[in-house]
């Protein structure tokens, strides 16, 4: 379906029923890193056709709700980035080791003990039954290299620029499938790098694109300060972002609503497409329509409207599934109200 200006967009997830998933469980932790199957409230016999269904009701939320570009709703995961990286060659999921989060607490995370390769393809069936069940433009997510470099304990390469290639190699395998099994958009969410600023500064970029490269667009880079249910007091500015204006991405994503972020930070983003935070995920209000076109119209004070790309402040995971369908039906309608008005 054509598509005009101010395109709305998810970051990527969307809530998980509770038939589906523990969410008391899921809530009481930080996102897994290594496989967490204790999540799940359906047994393995049936789990696929769970999820499949899951994915058809998150599908018609975003539909109903008037969004153009939808994902699956990430409902086959754990969490963002778990499912890819421990479905990779060279990574030990048995036996993990401990590692800091980006808000210091210690976790379980993957081991490498070897070269970082892909086996098979980890989405493309993802992609093929989001492609099947909706007739709009649509979106998968990848982690990206170097929060995946961030996410493991390193035993093989002593060297995290060389593992945040690794992976980059094992990513770029991965969205090139994608994009031939029918992917519209592809997004790589890069969280990391707004925690850990100055490793990012050394080889954050010369990763993404490692990943991206030959990869046809639309591509995107989400850089966020993590989820509005774990990370309350957030910043109105980012500790790396103009940097990403050298990567090959098409779109930088980025929060603006629950931060406040000063958007003057638009023109330095110049000249990518930005898809921009409207919707704040901290606030279990629902947002007015005319709240998100406010938001929207302060962001075209600093770039044109064919440079914005309406979109939640990150995923919806952690959310009440009534709350966020009610909140991109306020992305969806805000967005109608500026396009009306240019």
């Amino acid at each position: 379906m054509p598509i005009g200006l101010l395109p709305t967009t998810v970051v990527g997830s969307y809530p998980q029923p509770d038939w589906l998933i523990d969410r008391n469980a899921l809530s009481a932790q930080a996102p897994p890193r290594i496989r967490l199957e204790t999540l799940w409230r359906v047994p393995k016999p049936w789990l696929e056709q769970a999820q499949n269904d899951a994915t058809v009701l998150a599908i018609r939320d975003m539909e109903r709700a008037g969004i153009d570009i939808v994902s699956d709703g990430e409902m086959r995961r754990e969490s963002y980035s778990n499912r890819f990286a421990t479905a990779l060659d060279g990574v030990d999921i048995d036996r993990p080791d401990e590692a800091r989060t980006r808000t210091g607490k210690i976790q379980l995370v993957p081991r490498v003990v070897g070269p970082i390769r892909r086996r098979h393809a980890v989405e493309v069936g993802d992609v093929e039954f989001l492609r099947r069940n909706t007739d709009r433009r649509i979106k998968i997510t990848l982690p990206g290299p170097f929060t995946l470099s961030q996410q493991a304990k390193d035993e093989h390469y002593k060297d995290e620029a060389a593992l945040a290639m690794a992976y980059a190699e094992a990513v770029n395998a991965e969205a090139k499938d994608l994009k031939a099994a029918g992917a519209d958009v592809i997004q790589l969410d890069e969280p990391y790098m707004q925690a850990q600023p100055e490793k990012a500064r050394e080889f954050a970029v010369a990763a993404i694109n490692r990943a991206l490269e030959d990869v046809p667009g639309p591509t995107v880079v989400h850089l966020c300060f993590g989820y509005a249910y774990i990370v309350k007091g957030k910043p109105a500015g980012y500790a790396f972002l103009p940097e990403l204006t050298r990567t090959c991405a098409d779109q930088i994503s980025i929060e603006a609503a629950q931060p406040k972020l000063d958007l003057g930070i638009l023109r330095d983003l110049a000249p990518k497409t930005v898809m921009l935070g409207v919707l704040n995920l901290d606030d279990p209000a629902v947002e007015a329509a005319e709240t998100v076109a406010k938001r929207i119209r302060a962001a075209l004070e600093f770039a044109p409207p064919e440079r914005i790309v309406p979109a939640p402040d990150c995923g919806m995971k952690y959310l009440p599934r009534e709350t966020a369908f009610g909140k991109l039906k306020a992305l969806a309608d805000g967005a109608t109200l500026v396009r009306r008005e240019l």
